[in-house]
């Protein structure tokens, strides 16, 4: 597992993303708008993901795009996420975009390590997983939920089921009382990934610090 560091590395706040090649193009563009937004002292760790749709994935599912499956390993990676998490005196919070944006979510109801999730367009239509939120408590503070406007008009029969499947999700955190917010942006799923991951993770370290 590789991991690439920003901001401030004795902060007490520890910010965790599961990246690709293409969010760390603009990580450090990401970085300083966190920064700018919470006006917050922080430490942002990017993990490299192998294999996003196997790592990331809470179990097996049928291809989506393509004819490449989902491998369900994410137990692995929480895993190693988890060695990084070994300071308890720090807060630590989990976030990400698309794909890493939902395993984020699941993290929290594995583990309560991460006082927030900032889930910014996450695959919110990946099977089962609305369900896997009902039948579960989640272990956290605060989560961020995001989507694009135009992502529920996808093409694709599978991914346009997020904005009610978001949808659900935000209603069922609000049920068991999880600080939470459901903010929708412009564009479809591939716009903005890193200005959106900005605020996700703005919103889930101040509202942490509020609560202390």
């Amino acid at each position: 597992m590789t991991a690439f560091e920003f901001g401030n590395r004795d902060s007490d706040t520890v910010l965790i993303q599961p990246v690709d090649d293409h969010d760390l193009e603009g990580i450090e563009n990401e970085a300083e708008l966190i920064a700018k937004n919470s006006g917050e002292d922080f430490r942002l760790i990017a993990v490299k993901v192998g294999d996003w749709n196997r790592d990331l994935s809470p179990w097996e599912a049928p291809p989506v795009f393509g004819k490449e499956p989902f491998g369900g390993k994410a137990e692995d990676t929480l895993a190693e996420i988890l060695a990084l998490c070994a300071d308890k005196s720090k807060a630590y919070l989990i976030g990400g975009y698309s794909l890493a944006g939902l395993f984020a979510l699941w993290a929290a109801y594995r583990t309560d390590a991460f006082a927030g999730v900032a889930a910014a367009s996450p695959s919110m239509w990946f099977p089962g997983f609305t369900d896997y939120m009902r039948s579960n408590e989640i272990k956290c503070r605060g989560v961020y939920l995001s989507l694009g406007d135009k992502e529920e008009k996808a093409r694709n029969p599978v991914t346009a089921t997020v904005g009610d499947r978001i949808r659900e999700a935000y209603g069922l955190l609000k049920e068991r009382g999880v600080s939470c917010v459901l903010e929708w942006n412009e564009g479809n799923h591939f716009r903005d990934a890193d200005m959106r991951t900005a605020k996700a993770f703005a919103w889930a370290t101040d509202r942490v610090r509020a609560r202390g």
